[in-house]
């Protein structure tokens, strides 16, 4: 049964690190498109760039009403990846007992 609770820790602890990639993308591709750099019309950029929105903007939510931008920088993302790996850790250790 060890093994079985082992197997869960460690696919949520995947979950967070591939959650934590995509909220990440989705900042450096904020940043850029705030910078001015523009890709080219693409379909398949469009449709990254939208799955990276909508994937990620629902958590920054949650942090964006507590922690307003600061000039033109935005901390909540920080916040947000920082908190998502705590608990991440702790339900991990929680789940592998």
């Amino acid at each position: 049964m060890a093994s079985a609770r082992t197997d869960v820790a460690d696919y949520l602890l995947a979950l967070v690190r591939v959650y934590s990639l995509l909220i990440l993308a989705y900042v450096v591709a904020s940043f850029l498109f705030a910078v001015g750099v523009r890709l080219p019309y693409s379909r398949a950029v469009n449709a990254v760039l939208g799955f990276l929105r909508d994937v990620s903007e629902p958590y920054l939510r949650i942090f964006r009403r507590f922690i307003p931008p600061l000039g033109m920088m935005d901390f909540s993302p920080i916040v947000a990846l920082i908190v998502l790996q705590v608990v991440g850790q702790i339900v991990a250790d929680a789940i592998h007992g």
